[in-house]
């Protein structure tokens, strides 16, 4: 499991990193994602880092608070699920059945 802890403002080669992230996602069991940022009113994933990597984000949680870190960490140790919606752009397919394994 990959924890990255990011507001997702890349200001580098953002196609390098979508391309990093897709080889980080095939390596990791899950990759996680906790955005600082997310827990804004009206809050939108579009930063160009943070858009490029969620296709490769199993869980997508908030990092702002001390109660946001705990969320983190449930999550971490499989106590509850933040998916992403995409899921590795499975298309909200859950990614642990869509490889055959149960999850935690």
């Amino acid at each position: 499991m990959v924890v990255v802890l990011s507001d997702g403002w890349e200001r580098g080669d953002v196609a390098l990193l979508a391309q990093q992230m897709g080889r980080l996602a095939r390596l990791a069991h899950r990759v996680v994602w906790a955005n600082p940022r997310k827990a804004r009113e009206g809050f939108e994933p579009t930063a160009a880092g943070l858009a490029a990597s969620l296709p490769h984000v199993d869980d997508f949680v908030s990092g702002h608070s001390i109660a946001a870190l705990e969320e983190l960490a449930d999550v971490v140790l499989g106590l509850r699920r933040a998916p992403v919606g995409t899921n590795r752009g499975s298309g909200g397919v859950d990614p642990y059945r869509a490889r055959g394994v149960e999850p935690p």
